[in-house]
This record gives structure tokens, sequence and C-alpha cells, in this order.
């Protein structure tokens, strides 16, 4: 596997266009000609399926925070969200030609390794006009198959000052997805969880962006457990049960 380079050389002015792109608008079409050449293939190839989309909500801001084995989470997550999904990528993706399908499509660059409060400030501008924001909460790609100890405390930070829902995401197989250059494509699911919410501050100490990102990263990781346990067709009836379940009390 590729080493990881953490650390982008690039200075931070280099990125300024494609942060001011994504704070003036959404993303263009490009964003649904990409999700229509790939989703038929993630829902081919990858037998990929959802479970409970619908706790995302249908309007306002909300912050998406999946676990992270492949570079195709971004398209897993997304292919079955009518939303657009805007995502908080490593800049050192913004490299030529793709840059331009990047920014074109509402992702925007982090500077990993820096202190980069541009990309905060483009994750709460998506956020203040009532979009939705997908980050990593461990930060960069797991490489070891298992998700991380500890989340990051950023998207505890951008959490609490944004005042955006999170809902936490299971993305089960993609440790796997790179076998596609074997042609093995392992099945894939996503299960989106039920959305947490924080009190809004607007100075959050590093502690308590710390202890809202463990939160988030829990939620992940209960919802990964299941998946592991249980299998994509044991957590949907174990869903559509506890659904049953709360119709009949309230009727």
């Amino acid at each position: 596997m590729r080493a990881q380079v953490y650390k982008d050389p690039r200075p931070a002015e280099h990125f300024t266009r494609f942060h001011e792109r994504v704070r003036r608008r959404p993303p263009d079409p490009m964003y649904e000609v990409v999700r229509m050449v790939l989703s038929p293939l993630i829902w081919t190839l990858w037998r990929g399926r959802c479970i409970a989309s619908d706790n995302i909500p249908a309007s306002g801001p909300v912050i998406l925070a999946p676990n992270h084995f492949s570079f195709l989470d971004h398209f897993f997550l997304a292919a079955f969200i009518r939303r657009k999904v805007q995502f908080m990528a490593k800049s050192q993706l913004f490299t030529r030609p793709l840059q331009f399908v990047y920014s074109h499509g509402g992702v925007f660059p982090v500077r990993r390794g820096h202190h980069d409060e541009e990309a905060f400030v483009t994750a709460e501008t998506i956020l203040g006009r009532g979009g939705m924001v997908a980050m990593y909460c461990e930060g960069g790609r797991s490489r070891t198959g298992k998700i991380s100890d500890q989340a990051k405390p950023g998207i505890g930070r951008l959490a609490l000052e944004s005042g955006a829902k999170v809902v936490p995401v299971a993305i089960f197989g993609t440790q796997r997805a790179r076998n596609w250059k074997r042609f093995q494509f392992p099945k894939v699911t996503v299960q989106y969880g039920e959305p947490l919410s924080f009190e809004t501050a607007a100075d959050p100490s590093r502690e308590r962006q710390q202890a809202v990102a463990d939160e988030v990263l829990a939620a992940i990781k209960e919802l990964y457990g299941g998946l592991e346990e249980h299998g994509r067709r044991g957590i949907a009836q174990r869903i559509r049960a506890q659904r049953r379940a709360r119709r009949t009390a309230t009727a």
C-alpha cells in the first residue's frame, strides 16, 4: 500500500481559489455527473446497499461522520443520499486534472499536518446555508482495517460551533475495496445512524471538542460492530422490528 503523505508542502494560498469557489456556491452539475457514473458501479460491482438513510434530516445543516478505510468511502457515502454531500478532503488530492472535478463537485481541501483554519471557515459556511458536510472523525484513512481508538477533535469543534446535527455512519466492507484491481469486489454496506445533537458553543474548549468527537466515534463503532456481528440483513431486520414496535407503542 502506498505510504501516506501527511504534510502538504504547498502554501495555504495555493488552495484559496478552491475554498472561495465552494463558499460562493453549492456543487454544480459536476456532482450529478460523478454520481450518475459511479452509483451504478457501487450498486452492482460492490453490491452496495444502505440501511436507514431516512435518518438523515431532509433539510438543515448536517455533518455526516463515517469511518474511513478507502478512498472510495466518499462515493459509497453519497450514493444513497438525495441531498448533496460536500467533502472535506486532504489537500494532496487537489492536483490536475482531478482538482477541477473536486472543486466543481463541492469538495474542499484541508491541509493535514497544518493548523488549517480555512477548512473550518469553508465547512461552517456550507453548514450556515443549510448544507451537508462529510468529515472523517478519525482524521485520515485507517491503514489497519480497523476503526481508530480515538477521534480527532476537529469534528467536535465543527459540531459545537455550527450547531449542526451529526449523523454517525458505518461503512462496512471497504477495507477490501482496493481488491477491484484483482477483479474482486467485496460487498459494501452503509448504515446511517440516528442524528446526534450538541449545544452550540462559540468557543468550545479543547476538552469539550474531544468529548464530542469521542461520542461520535463511539456511535460509529456501535453501528459498525452491529454490522460485523449480525450482517446487513440482520441489522435491517432489527431496525424494521424496532420501528414497528415504536409505531405500535404510539398508536
